[in-house]
């Protein structure tokens, strides 16, 4: 039973160390944020809090993925996933160190043994999965046009959406969800 209430303590704490480090990558971006950083927030030492994570990457990869989880949770797609990705480019202006973390481990994970490289695998080809199935659905909803091909078209969409982050982060005017609404209503018209 001890053992028992030290993983669940152990699974609390790992919560609180994501949830602080969200918020100081959201106030203060990836360059402008240090572990330490997070540990004094968190109220551990730098050591104390890399007892939950193999490496820095692995945190890292672990803010991602929650950051994944609090936006699906914050902005959900109501039914339609091509909306949802809109709401949340939308949403990552707020959160430019988010951004920055994310272009960043996204370059560095195709390396085959970056702890990011399964996380982006698997959340790339979720992506397709999700954003075709949405294409199909307007297609036979008639509003999309019926000779595109969902899976290319969901490949297209993720590789601007991630491109488009690019472009923002070194000019904040650059429209990210703007410009990806452009682009569908001129593919699929």
């Amino acid at each position: 039973m001890a053992e028992r209430g030290a993983y669940a303590k152990g699974v609390v704490r790992r919560e609180e160390i994501l949830a602080a480090a969200l918020d100081v990558f959201s106030r203060e971006g990836y360059r402008g944020t240090s572990l330490r950083d997070i540990a004094k927030q968190v109220g551990v030492s730098l050591p104390g809090l890399m007892h939950y994570f193999d490496s820095k990457e692995h945190l890292l990869t672990a803010i991602l993925q929650k950051r994944d989880q609090v936006d699906a949770e914050a902005h959900p797609a109501d039914g339609d996933f091509l909306d949802g990705l809109l709401v949340i480019m939308r949403h990552n202006r707020d959160v430019p160190g988010l951004v920055q973390l994310y272009i960043t481990l996204a370059a560095a994970a195709e390396d085959p043994s970056h702890p990011a490289h399964a996380f982006f695998i698997e959340r790339f080809a979720f992506l397709r999965l999700t954003l075709a199935e949405v294409i199909r659905d307007r297609q036979a909803a008639g509003m999309a046009r019926a000779d595109l091909d969902p899976e290319h078209v969901a490949r297209i969409l993720i590789a601007v959406a991630d491109g488009i982050q690019i472009q923002w982060a070194l000019d904040r005017s650059v429209d990210m969800a703007g410009d990806i609404e452009r682009l569908w209503d001129a593919i699929s018209s």
